[in-house]
């Protein structure tokens, strides 16, 4: 007993020796990763040197005037090293000396804190040793100018122990004007913990160009993400080169806000705008509008890609197929009918209303967008063979994708018509704008190259990429097409588009334009997404040009409606957007002097100026100047004077219509409309008389609408 009594006290003494080891082993373990942790894990950093990369300068991009419309600006981070050798040298004697006045500094300067909170949390920091105290983040460069002045920060980093860290934030200037076409350049952070970059626009197109090359340089970390850089290890970053739109900034805010202003008043789900020069294919302003949960709009897609079915757009294809394949002519009679609805082959076609006459002409089928007369068109051109139209579309470029600097674009949708038994029925669909899907851009090309007689241009949204000012790359317009119809049959399609807008659907909306517009009123029953057409969806459009005699913009708006709207017609909800836009395009860039029948003798003293009539009146009684006074005493005057005759008359002043302010000096012209109740916004250009407004003389503005003066001398 004694023996095995001797054992088992041998063998408890051994398991507790065993056990009190495990537990001073586990203890220790403990101790050293939850109270030494930091020293070790501090100790393992600072033994580590790798590369890290030194971020590139992003391009920016600038309107073809060089206004910026995105650029990278710099903000900057700064954190605290506690442990910098001239913060502990000679006890701390700098950091006693300088945290409280910096403290009070930065107290009054960003106001966010009393100078005793800043104070006594640096002192905990420096108590702690903290290498990588936040101090603060995201300051903007002149922030960061006036905290560098502050006392201790004007050290230097190796005395005062600040670490600044320079990231690059992106920057649209001019907030909603063509902030999808330019897009955004952001980077986030995935739940793996990589960094993702998200581009869209011209930002995702050029992202190459803009984004230069990233450097690298070597470090070695002393503390928990705290690096020294290491001295002769630097490969310099190479910056992003610069982007220079077609875009022009005037052009896009007066499409943007005549957009806006339509889909607010009719709470349309979206809308789309785009503005082409016709000679060369540039896109001057593209306006994407979509309506939010809380009923603003904002750039929130790019609607001018999107392919969805055209509606009567398309029949301008339709009316040059036919008169290219020579089965109709301008003037052949179509029989309509008043019924408003037609068996048309396989097809019940119905008008969106009854026509005046029961025969129309070729043109006036299409100027009053009749498809019961364009179906019956297409019916006797290719009925026999419905492929034919296809070949049509092809030939017009409707069915392939638009290589733009925006995006390569999808392949526009056509029904096949090579199938027995439906083939004839989805041609006549087509003719008319269904059974078919392309984008606002397909059919602006289209109807730009018969405002160009019949030279097909290429869209695009860039004409250079720049790197220190220096040209790096030139776009040059790019003809797709010389013809793409014969001469006669593009004049034949011009003369109906003018007849849309002087006696067709567009007729009322136009009368009163003082310049000719040629184009096509479009309206599409939508049956895409969540929408079918028992949901009283349409797509209301307008495309076309002006000067109708002399094309200079071509244009295309695109309105996609609420549900059970009350207004659906490209005649009545589009084409009001595309007046305004034309309107005030022709008022700032189009010359159009109206020629006189006869010539006339050159007059050297023409001339008119506007102004105040007291400082006017002044002016003439000093001068003993004679005068044709019929402005019966209006405060405003408009002079016209010509071989020495001077003739005073009263301009059209009141508080809702625009005077003409062309001749009036720009003090006289900011007094004629400040008391104006709508407060328009007034944008400058150059000195001296005023030559051309934006807003036309006698019409009135809307509340907050931009007014464009342009002086003698730019």
């Amino acid at each position: 007993m004694d023996t095995k009594r001797d054992i088992l006290g041998r063998v408890y003494l051994s398991f507790i020796g065993i056990a009190l080891l495990g537990f001073l082993v586990l203890g220790r373990a403990v101790y050293i990763q939850r109270v030494e942790g930091s020293y070790w894990r501090a100790m393992s950093d600072s033994l580590r040197q790798r590369f890290v990369p030194l971020d590139a300068q992003r391009g920016t991009i600038y309107t073809e005037q060089g206004e910026m419309l995105s650029t990278s600006v710099p903000t900057f981070d700064v954190y605290f090293d506690f442990q910098a050798d001239g913060l502990r040298e000679e006890n701390g004697k700098l950091f006693h000396e300088k945290i409280d006045s910096f403290a009070r500094t930065l107290s009054v300067y960003f106001g966010d804190r009393s100078a005793a909170d800043y104070a006594n949390e640096f002192k905990a920091g420096y108590r702690k040793g903290d290498r990588y105290f936040p101090l603060k983040k995201k300051l903007s460069f002149e922030q960061y100018k006036a905290f560098r002045t502050f006392p201790l920060a004007n050290q230097g980093r190796n005395k005062s122990g600040l670490i600044v860290e320079v990231r690059n934030k992106r920057l649209v200037p001019y907030g909603l004007l063509a902030s999808r076409t330019i897009g955004l350049s952001r980077e986030y952070v995935l739940s793996d913990g990589k960094m993702k970059k998200m581009n869209v626009g011209l930002e995702q197109s050029y992202d190459s160009l803009l984004s230069g090359r990233d450097g690298q340089r070597m470090v070695r970390f002393v503390a928990p993400g705290t690096a020294i850089p290491i001295d002769g290890t630097e490969l310099e970053p190479v910056n992003g080169k610069d982007i220079y739109t077609t875009l022009d900034l005037s052009i896009q805010d007066i499409t943007e806000q005549a957009l806006l202003k339509q889909l607010e008043k009719f709470e349309a789900l979206y809308g789309t705008a785009i503005v082409m020069e016709t000679a060369t294919g540039k896109i001057k302003a593209i306006a994407n509008l979509g309506r939010r949960p809380d009923g603003s709009y904002w750039e929130d897609d790019n609607y001018a890609l999107r392919h969805t079915e055209p509606g009567s757009t398309i029949k301008l294809v339709t009316l040059m197929a036919v008169l290219d394949k020579g089965s109709s002519k301008v003037t052949d009679s179509v029989f309509i009918g008043t019924a408003q609805t037609a068996q048309v082959g396989p097809r019940t076609v119905t008008d969106a209303e009854h026509s005046s006459k029961p025969v129309l002409t070729v043109n006036e089928c299409f100027a009053h967008s009749s498809n019961i007369g364009m179906s019956r068109l297409a019916l006797k051109a290719f009925g026999g063979r419905p492929t034919e139209l296809r070949e049509y579309m092809r030939r017009f470029r409707m069915d392939e994708p638009l290589q733009l600097d925006l995006s390569i674009t999808a392949k526009p949708f056509f029904a096949r018509l090579d199938q027995k038994g439906s083939a004839v029925g989805d041609m006549l669909s087509m003719s008319y704008g269904y059974a078919s899907a392309v984008s606002p851009f397909h059919t602006l090309t289209l109807y730009n190259a018969v405002a160009n007689g019949g030279k097909m241009m290429r869209p695009y949204l860039v004409h250079s990429v720049r790197q220190g000012g220096v040209i790096y790359r030139q776009y040059e317009p790019k003809v797709l097409s010389n013809n793409i119809a014969r001469r006669e049959v593009v004049e034949a399609a011009r003369q109906a588009m003018l007849m849309v807008t002087t006696e067709g659907t567009a007729v009322r909306i136009f009368k009163d334009v003082p310049f000719s517009v040629a184009g096509k009123t479009g309206t599409a029953q939508v049956w895409d997404g969540p929408y079918k057409y028992k949901d009283g969806v349409y797509q209301a459009s307008f495309v076309g040009y002006f000067p109708a005699d002399r094309p200079q913009y071509t244009c295309i708006v695109l309105i996609r409606t609420k549900p059970h709207a009350s207004n659906i017609y490209g005649g009545t909800l589009a084409a009001p957007v595309f007046r305004e836009i034309a309107t005030k395009l022709y008022a700032l860039y189009v010359e159009s002097p109206k020629p006189h029948r006869g010539s006339l003798r050159a007059d050297s003293s023409l001339s008119q100026y506007a102004g105040s009539r007291k400082s006017l009146q002044q002016v003439y009684d000093q001068l003993g100047f004679p005068r044709m006074d019929s402005s019966a005493g209006n405060a405003w005057v408009q002079v016209r004077a010509q071989n020495t005759q001077n003739r005073w008359q009263a301009p059209p002043v009141s508080a809702n219509t625009l005077p003409d302010l062309r001749g009036m000096s720009l003090r006289d012209a900011v007094k004629a409309v400040e008391g104006m109740r709508q407060g328009i916004r007034l944008e400058v250009r150059g000195k001296g008389k005023i030559t051309r407004q934006s807003i036309a003389p006698g019409t009135t503005p809307a509340r907050g609408e931009k007014l464009i003066l342009e002086l003698s001398v730019i």
